[in-house]
């Protein structure tokens, strides 16, 4: 079913003021594709209907990776393309997240922040994954970034699909000795985790302040897991909701206000078992929390590691 309003709705209500409520000329680059998705600024062609035997013009799609409009094709093609690399063993979900003193630093440094997000969630498994005391074994995993909350705010977490196992030095399977919550102890992942995390940050950001680091050790680092799959056909089609989701979906939508000006839309409240509820807020501040999960040109929200890699299976299977 269609959705009765979309984000770009939204977007041209603004839109001479789009320059300044964006935060880079990326950002509004991306905001002025969307909001000229499927009209006809951006063209169009004429299809055949097979049906009515009638042609009909069809608006090109601006197939910007932020569009609410262009994400459940790629979204399908992506899933085809990863059942085929299935392997016949269960996988785990585990969710790493940052705590919001870091906030103005992703504003500021998104690229450097986030990939070191990436790079110290991998380091973290693979400490536990390549010490025999916990497997002793070569680990996968694919990573999905996500950037907001229900309520469009920044919160940078990263979902994470892992195999219940490795490869051995001597090429075997090994299974994971984890209970059935994780393959790792979650409370010692957290720990490890936020000492890789602000070691890297470190080098990669030298001039933050001292007081920053201070806070950060304060605080409790979350990292959680979710049930275990049943079928390792059901991991595809979960992370599948995860890989091409953005901040808001156009069905998210409830209404829109010209006269007044403002946009509702609902959110689940997590803290709150998942209870469904709805928000409304100014056209210009809804814009200007979409747009803070833009992410800097180039950058690479979904990456395969270890064993899921495509590096390592090309190098490791025939």
């Amino acid at each position: 079913m269609q959705p009765k309003h979309r984000v770009a709705d939204v977007l041209n209500l603004e839109v001479d003021h789009l320059q300044k409520i964006a935060h880079t000329s990326w950002n509004e680059r991306a905001l002025h594709a969307i909001r000229k998705c499927r009209t006809k600024a951006l063209g169009g062609r004429l299809d055949w209907c097979m049906n009515c035997k009638k042609l009909h013009l069809q608006f090109n799609s601006c197939r910007n990776r932020h569009c609410p409009t262009c994400q459940g094709h790629k979204q399908q093609q992506w899933i085809a393309a990863r059942r085929r690399e299935l392997l016949p063993v269960p996988y785990f979900h585990v969710v790493f997240t940052l705590p919001d003193t870091l906030n103005p630093v992703a504003l500021r440094h998104p690229k450097e922040l986030y990939r070191v997000l990436f790079d110290s969630v991998w380091e973290t498994l693979c400490a536990f994954g390549n010490n025999p005391k916990h497997l002793g074994a070569k680990l996968g995993m694919i990573a999905v970034l996500h950037t907001w909350g229900q309520d469009l705010g920044l919160h940078p977490h990263l979902h994470c699909i892992a195999p219940k196992g490795g490869v051995s030095k001597a090429g075997f399977w090994k299974k994971g000795k984890g209970k059935d919550d994780f393959l790792f102890s979650v409370a010692a992942m957290s720990d490890k985790y936020r000492g890789c995390f602000v070691a890297k940050l470190r080098k990669a950001l030298p001039h933050l302040p001292q007081s920053l680091y201070d806070d950060l050790f304060k605080h409790e680092w979350v990292v959680y897991s979710k049930p275990p799959f049943g079928r390792p056909e059901h991991v595809i089609e979960y992370l599948g909701r995860y890989t091409h989701k953005i901040a808001i979906s156009n069905h998210r939508i409830l209404t829109i206000d010209k006269e007044n000006g403002t946009v509702t839309f609902s959110l689940k409240v997590y803290r709150k078992g998942g209870k469904k509820t709805t928000m409304a807020l100014d056209t210009k501040e809804f814009i200007r929390r979409f747009q803070l999960h833009i992410l800097p040109k180039g950058f690479t929200r979904i990456r395969h590691y270890g064993i899921l890699s495509s590096s390592w299976k090309k190098e490791k299977l025939p």
